[in-house]
């Protein structure tokens, strides 16, 4: 009889060693390589044999539109594009205590009340624990289903003695394991085998499955990545400590639309959707500070307005600081060389923050405008206008380009009060409901600046843009 082989595999990103290595050669992980046995079933030597033959169809023909199963959560529905599909898993990650088992305990509650089975599989939690928190959201009323298991096996037979299931939580997918494979729970052999278990109960029984997933230190889903792909939906709970907006984006929809978000406020009671959330993202502004601009921003299908806020102070050290949240450190780089090179300002002895308030995360390159006003605000020390949105993607070459949805940004603009847009030049611009300020070079939006920084300082003998340049 052949000896048994063992593997080595990462447990960052799944790869596949014959020996123990301290470094993994595809992600640079450290000490991420465990000892696993061969691999069973699927994968392994001479596991396939016989099958059966299925029927081809061609592209043409009716397909119905896929059901939904709507949560009666908006910001939730929103971001699943419409309801959850039964026979579809979603992978849901987040940072611990973020909220993620609040949002899922309200989107049970609310299914349970109309009518349908739900079902709660904590592996990490006891039962009890699981109904403190319900009863601190005042949902202990609601009649979910709980239970506290982490074998596939026994959770697949205990829900096949009944009615399936119109939502079935696993939290989490870490914890789970399943018998098919020799392996400890959490390793990444375990993770795939038991979120492939998972998957074939949803597609045979047609339950709608959300799987819970940890984050590392980095904010990305922990485990193996293939189990993104394996699923249909992938969705990220964001948020900061610090503030009470959480927001719920889509990263991948089989269903629906990617890069939606949902937007809720951790209150005392739970979660709470924000049906305005440019308002939200916007309280509390200082418009009369130099070094903040508002960015009117798409995410998915909804126009957002938030505000950046660019610090500009000459620097105590040799190499001057540069610190971002919430945007791209690449980005800022990028911005802050078009400005030295085609402006003619000069960064180079200055410290600059960038922060996008609310803890939100912006990664559209329609900022940039934004945050080249910010920033020269901010180094000039002069106020930018009050109510004055920017957007607009800037080039190497310093051209201001123009971007999707412009027509959208300026409508919402002008639904929370706001009179002007400086804007790449476009068409419709003209019958815009606020008045446009179409830009087509960096150095115009800085001699705007520079204008309105001469006219509030009519007593100085050059303008603050020229002397900080």
């Amino acid at each position: 009889m052949a000896k048994a082989r063992s593997t080595f595999i990462c447990q960052n990103c799944g790869a596949v060693s014959p020996r123990w290595m301290g470094r993994c050669e595809d992600c640079d992980a450290w000490n991420s390589f465990v000892e696993e046995g061969a691999p069973a079933g699927i994968g392994a030597r001479n596991a396939i044999g016989k099958g059966r033959v299925f029927a081809l169809e061609g592209l043409s023909g009716n397909s119905p539109e896929a059901p939904r199963i709507v949560s009666g959560i908006s910001e939730l529905d929103r971001v699943t594009g419409g309801g959850f599909v039964p026979g579809s898993v979603l992978l849901l990650g987040g940072e611990p205590g973020i909220g993620k088992s609040t949002l899922l305990i309200q989107a049970c509650a609310a299914l349970a009340e109309r009518g349908e089975r739900v079902v709660y599989i904590s592996g990490e939690e006891a039962v009890a624990q699981v109904r403190l928190r319900a009863r601190r959201l005042g949902l202990d009323k609601a009649p979910v289903e709980l239970a506290a298991e982490t074998s596939v096996e026994d959770i697949a037979a205990t829900l096949g003695e009944g009615k399936v299931p119109a939502l079935l939580i696993i939290d989490s997918i870490q914890t789970m394991w399943t018998s098919t494979v020799e392996s400890a729970p959490g390793t990444v052999t375990q993770v795939r085998a038991a979120a492939q278990g998972l998957i074939r109960y949803a597609k045979t029984t047609g339950a709608c499955v959300i799987l819970v997933g940890h984050v590392t230190k980095d904010g990305q889903i922990a485990g193996p990545r293939v189990v993104e792909h394996m699923v249909d939906a992938v969705a990220s709970f964001e948020g900061d400590s610090g503030h009470q907006f959480r927001i719920l984006r889509a990263v991948k929809n089989r269903f629906g639309p990617t890069d939606e978000i949902g937007v809720f406020e951790m209150t005392g009671g739970g979660l709470r959707e924000v049906a305005n959330p440019s308002a939200l993202f916007l309280s509390g502004r200082d418009g009369s500070a130099p070094g903040t601009a508002v960015f009117a921003g798409m995410e998915g299908t909804r126009p957002l307005l938030v505000e950046i806020q660019a610090l500009v102070s000459p620097t105590s050290f040799g190499t001057p600081r540069r610190a971002v949240v919430g945007w791209d450190p690449s980005r800022l780089a990028m911005v802050l060389a078009v400005l030295e090179a085609h402006a003619g300002l000069r960064f180079g002895q200055h410290d600059v923050y960038l922060n996008i308030a609310g803890g939100l995360r912006i990664a559209e390159p329609a900022a940039d405008l934004a945050v080249a006003a910010a920033l020269v605000s901010s180094l000039a020390g002069t106020e930018l206008p009050v109510q004055t949105v920017f957007f607009g993607e800037l080039g190497l070459s310093g051209a201001v380009r123009p971007v999707a949805h412009g027509g959208q940004r300026l409508k919402e603009a002008a639904k929370l009060g706001f009179r002007a847009a400086i804007a790449p030049a476009a068409e419709g611009n003209d019958s815009a409901p606020v008045s446009v300020r179409s830009v087509g070079h960096v150095s115009a939006l800085v001699a705007d600046i520079a204008a309105s920084s001469t006219r509030r300082e009519r007593g100085n003998s050059r303008p603050a843009v020229a002397a900080a340049g």
